[in-house]
């Protein structure tokens, strides 16, 4: 497949992230040859690679660790919570050294050429309260009070990394009465009753 042929493709696609099977079945090239193709493209410093299967056009000012995260998990929900979104709604002014994110998939981490990923399985009953960054964003986000209870189930769940908070900023529009709510709708009622005596330590 000829280089311009291939990046002709990955303009029409008209986002920074892409995929080597969508790119693909776009094209109508098998997946050997667009492979080839790609890995051409990166050795020539147009694009990269930035995980497995996963590339993004070099300088494209839209291309951040966060628009890749609906491509690492295109079998499950998967959305930032925890300290990288409070860290987002200006409730924790410290700089998170990795996205963390919360998913149905297996609790691991995620190394790439763009960031590291810290991913936590929350229970598909509780896997809710979010929606896209702004409104309109490239990725999943938790509502303000929905990222501090998911931090606090965690922590309840005996994973220390959330026990801990540096100091918070909580806005104006942020509502304790939203958190407590999200917090009695924890299935596991012993994680649901110490989630709830936590939260009453942030209104002291």
């Amino acid at each position: 497949m000829p280089k311009g042929s291939i990046l002709v493709f990955i303009k029409k696609l008209e986002r920074p992230v892409f995929t080597t099977y969508e790119l693909a079945s776009f094209s109508g090239k098998s997946l050997s040859a667009t492979t080839q193709a790609l890995t051409f493209l990166e050795k020539e410093g147009l694009i990269l690679k930035i995980y497995r299967g996963i590339w993004a056009e070099r300088g494209n000012k839209r291309l951040n660790a966060y628009s890749v995260i609906p491509f690492l998990f295109p079998k499950h929900r998967a959305y930032v919570s925890f300290i990288s979104a409070l860290h987002l709604y200006g409730i924790i002014e410290q700089i998170p050294q990795m996205v963390t994110l919360a998913s149905t998939a297996h609790t691991r981490m995620i190394r790439t050429k763009i960031g590291v990923f810290s991913v936590h399985r929350i229970i598909p009953l509780f896997s809710n309260g979010f929606n896209w960054y702004k409104g309109s964003g490239s990725f999943l986000i938790a509502e303000p009070e929905k990222a501090l209870v998911d931090s606090l189930y965690l922590s309840a769940c005996r994973k220390k990394q959330f026990g801990y908070f540096p100091e918070l900023h909580f806005p104006r529009e942020f509502s304790f009465k939203k958190v407590r709510s999200w917090a009695k709708k924890i299935p596991n009622p012993r994680i649901s009753s110490n989630v709830q005596k936590k939260i009453l330590a942030f209104k002291k």
